[in-house]
């Protein structure tokens, strides 16, 4: 399986920055040529997932930044989201339970749920006191 070489991208912990992700996301799916629809899920769920690093991994008023790397092969797009802020696995929360009611329903949660919807494999690592995430989508058919 060929790789590609990576590309990445690294924002402050600041969503004015979320613009540019969208950027690098276009940049990455657009010569692969995969799909606008597909590139419009993909770019929602990293959105997300980059947005809780920047709202939840540091403490309030602390700088920081996230990485994220984009590798291709022929038939996977993988995104590394790493950060070193708190340790937090979003792979082990437990699914939304989107039956309940929105007056029922806890906050929280429904971003992860987006994020396992729209991509077709989810990771978390801790290295060496980092977050990684990665977030796969197969974009050919073997």
């Amino acid at each position: 399986m060929k790789q590609e070489p990576r590309k990445s991208i690294v924002l402050p912990n600041d969503t004015k920055e979320v613009p540019r992700l969208a950027a690098f996301v276009e940049e990455v799916c657009e010569p692969l040529g995969i799909a606008p629809a597909a590139t419009l899920e993909i770019n929602l769920a990293l959105e997300e997932a980059v947005v809780n690093v920047m709202e939840y991994a540091y403490p309030s008023g602390t700088k920081g930044d996230v990485t994220i790397e984009a590798v291709s092969s022929d038939v996977w797009l993988k995104f590394t989201i790493i950060d070193s802020g708190a340790p937090f696995d979003p792979t082990v929360q437990a699914d939304a339970d989107i039956s309940l009611s929105l007056e029922e329903r806890p906050i929280g949660g429904l971003g992860i749920h987006l994020v396992r919807q729209l991509m077709d494999s989810i990771n978390y690592e801790r290295i060496d006191g980092l977050n990684v995430l990665t977030l796969s989508k197969k974009i050919h058919q073997a």
